[in-house]
C-alpha cells in the first residue's frame, strides 16, 4: 500500500443542523464519516476535513444512538485527536481543488440543506472533476452534485451511473415531507442513469470519476473504490 502514503484527500461535511422545522437537529451521519476516514488513513492517506461554515459541524444525533454504533464509531469515541480535528474543520472558501487529490462526501441529512444549494461546494466539485481527480459521495450527499456543471453547461450527473439515498429509505426514516428534495428524485430528474440495492444494503457505483454510495452500509465501499481509483493513477 505504499503508493497511497502521498494521497491527500479532502473530506467535505455539512455545516447544516436543522432538520427542517421539526424543531429536531440533523448534520453529518457519524458512521459515513468515520468509516471512510479510518479506511483512508489507515492506507497511508492524508485527510483534510473542511465544511461551509468551518469549525466544528454537527453531528446528527440519530447517528449517534447506540442502536448506530459500528466499529469506526466507537473508534472515534476513543480518538481525541480526530474530535480535535472534527472542531476546526477548514472553511469551503479555504481549500482549493490543486491542494488534494480527491474528495469525499458524507451524508446525512444536512447536505440536502446546505451543500445542495452551495455555489462554492459546486465549484469545488467541478474543480476536481475537470482536473480528473476522483469526486466520491455516499447516503444523502450526493444532494451536493444538484448545481454541479460539466464544461458543457449540463449537470455533472447526467447520463452518469450513479446511487445514493432511495425514496423508500427516505420514507422509512420517516422525513420524506420534512427533506427539501429526494435525492433518488433529484438524480434522475438532472438525468443521472439511477440503480439501487434493497433498502438499506451496500451498494456502491464508480462511473469514470464519479463514485456513489446508497446508504450507510455502503460507505466503507466507497473509500475502497475511492483508493482503488487512485493507486490506478499512480
Amino acid at each position: 500500500m505504499k503508493n497511497i502514503k502521498q494521497q491527500n484527500i479532502l473530506i467535505v461535511l455539512t455545516s447544516h443542523e436543522e432538520l427542517g422545522n421539526t424543531g429536531h437537529k440533523t448534520g453529518f451521519w457519524i458512521e459515513e464519516f468515520t468509516t471512510p476516514y479510518y479506511h483512508l488513513i489507515d492506507h497511508g492517506a492524508k485527510v483534510t476535513l473542511a465544511s461551509p461554515k468551518g469549525g466544528q459541524p454537527p453531528v446528527d444525533p440519530t447517528s449517534a444512538q447506540d442502536e448506530n454504533q459500528t466499529e469506526s464509531t466507537k473508534r472515534y469515541d476513543k480518538d481525541e485527536a480526530l474530535k480535535k480535528q472534527l472542531r476546526s474543520t477548514l472553511k469551503l472558501s479555504e481549500v482549493s481543488a490543486k491542494d488534494y487529490d480527491a474528495v469525499f462526501y458524507p451524508g446525512g441529512h444536512g447536505p440536502l440543506w446546505d451543500l445542495a444549494e452551495s455555489e462554492e461546494s459546486a465549484k469545488l466539485i467541478e474543480d476536481f472533476y475537470q482536473s480528473d481527480k476522483p469526486i466520491s459521495f455516499v447516503c444523502h450527499a450526493p444532494a451536493a452534485l444538484k448545481k454541479a456543471k460539466d464544461q458543457s453547461g449540463e449537470s455533472l450527473v447526467k447520463d452518469k451511473k450513479m446511487t445514493g439515498f432511495t425514496n423508500s429509505e427516505e420514507d422509512m426514516a420517516g422525513l420524506t415531507e420534512v427533506v427539501p428534495f429526494l435525492v433518488e428524485n433529484m438524480l434522475k430528474e438532472n438525468g443521472a442513469i439511477y440503480s439501487k440495492a434493497n433498502d438499506y444494503e451496500e451498494y456502491a457505483l464508480e462511473d469514470g470519476l464519479l463514485i456513489t454510495g446508497q446508504n450507510p452500509a455502503s460507505s466503507k465501499k466507497v473509500a475502497e473504490l475511492l483508493l482503488n481509483q487512485l493507486n490506478k493513477k499512480k
